[in-house]
């Protein structure tokens, strides 16, 4: 039989669904399971997106412009705006999903065993990402005892090597929650120009800021212009993530050549979410309020239950809707596991994602567990109910 590719084998699980069997046989014995592994919203879609839907008057569904419609983009430009990030449609690609923007990015700015540093925890499939373009992930760990605040400079210039191409910053950070200080991104876009390294910057929660401090885009950074490359998405401002419409942005006009290949050789974004992606991003002020006072509640809510079960701590995340906690227990991987295979309370159980999946480095974030604040506040408390419970009979086998 044909083997598998190297790129096959290296290619991670995602930590984030490598629990889903153990999930799926719960449910299928009654137990009802809360979902705090994965980040995708509870809150319904905007109304005139779901109206879109209803209303396409067209009798050929077909390609698309491989950038994305211009109406698209022109919008994305207005919406950019409003954050004080000036761009033209030109300079904006509409990929599927922000996936796509990382994907085309790394094949267009790297060559096979180019290096990518990034601060760990880190989104998981990035390193899926790296393993597709053949490119190498060099971690800098932030730690929970700081709430993961960025490493000290020092540790990403130990690591520069003359195969360093790039930095890959999440901000606000999947899956810690982080928002980084404007002297932190001033510190980030330093040590880009220095070494003259491309800036992949990956802002997709930035509507999700719980702090006075003012959000930082890659963008709003003087003197990396032609460096950076914005990755971003309607996922989860709109609770879209199934229509499959990010973004790629930058005003390196070589690198947008380069990228639009690419994009021509998978042929068009999908043309249905562009269209629901559009009617989304004018006139839902109101719901965008909404949504964020919503999470706002939700993130008092789990971090001030968390921090109240004996033995395990969270801090204070500052943006997105996840945090890292740290739990009473050797192996969190296995903890999640058994609350899904072995343990119930009155019918019901949680699923969480096991931190060591977010890391590189081996061994790290062995006690921690990501989890997503995308229920609703009484299903949070329930979780955390449940969760008290379940680490309670752990402890006691």
């Amino acid at each position: 039989m044909p083997g598998i590719s190297h790129r096959g084998i290296e290619m991670p699980s995602s930590p984030i669904r490598k629990l889903t069997p153990l999930a799926n046989a719960a449910k299928e014995k009654g137990i009802k399971v809360y979902h705090l592994n994965i980040g995708q919203p509870d809150l319904p879609t905007p109304q005139s997106a779901l109206d879109s839907l209803k209303h396409i008057d067209r009798t050929v569904l077909e390609y698309s412009p491989s950038q994305g419609f211009l109406s698209l983009r022109e919008k994305l430009a207005a919406y950019y705006s409003k954050y004080d990030i000036n761009l033209t449609p030109d300079e904006i690609i509409v990929t599927s999903g922000g996936s796509e923007a990382v994907l085309f990015a790394f094949l267009a700015c790297l060559n096979p065993g180019d290096e990518i540093i990034v601060p760990e925890p880190a989104y998981a499939n990035y390193m899926a990402f790296a393993v597709s373009a053949g490119a190498v992930i060099k971690t800098v760990t932030s730690t929970i005892e700081t709430g993961f605040a960025l490493p000290p400079v020092e540790e990403f210039e130990a690591l520069i090597t003359e195969r360093t191409k790039a930095i890959l910053i999440c901000n606000p950070n999947n899956p810690t929650g982080y928002l980084y200080t404007r002297n932190e991104m001033n510190q980030i876009r330093d040590i880009v120009k220095r070494h003259d390294l491309y800036l992949f910057s990956d802002e997709v929660y930035r509507e999700f800021i719980y702090t006075g401090s003012p959000y930082i885009s890659a963008c709003h950074l003087q003197g990396i212009e032609d460096n950076v490359v914005l990755i971003d998405s309607v996922s989860k401002r709109y609770s879209e993530c199934g229509i499959r419409i990010g973004t790629l942005v930058t005003k390196n006009v070589e690198l947008r050549k380069a990228i639009m290949k690419f994009c021509q050789a998978r042929l068009s974004p999908p043309l249905i979410g562009q269209f629901v992606a559009e009617a989304s991003i004018e006139g839902n002020d109101e719901y965008m309020e909404s949504v964020y006072e919503e999470y706002v509640e939700r993130r008092k809510c789990l971090v001030d239950g968390l921090n109240i079960i004996p033995g395990v701590y969270s801090p204070i995340p500052m943006g997105a809707f996840y945090t890292v906690a740290r739990l009473p227990v050797e192996d969190a991987e296995d903890f999640c596991a058994w609350c899904l295979s072995d343990f119930s309370y009155e019918g019901e159980t949680i699923m969480m994602a096991p931190a060591s999946g977010f890391y590189s480095t081996p061994g790290k974030g062995r006690n921690e567990v990501r989890i997503a604040y995308v229920l609703k506040k009484e299903d949070l408390q329930r979780a955390l109910f449940l969760l008290e419970k379940a680490l309670e009979s752990y402890n006691n086998r």
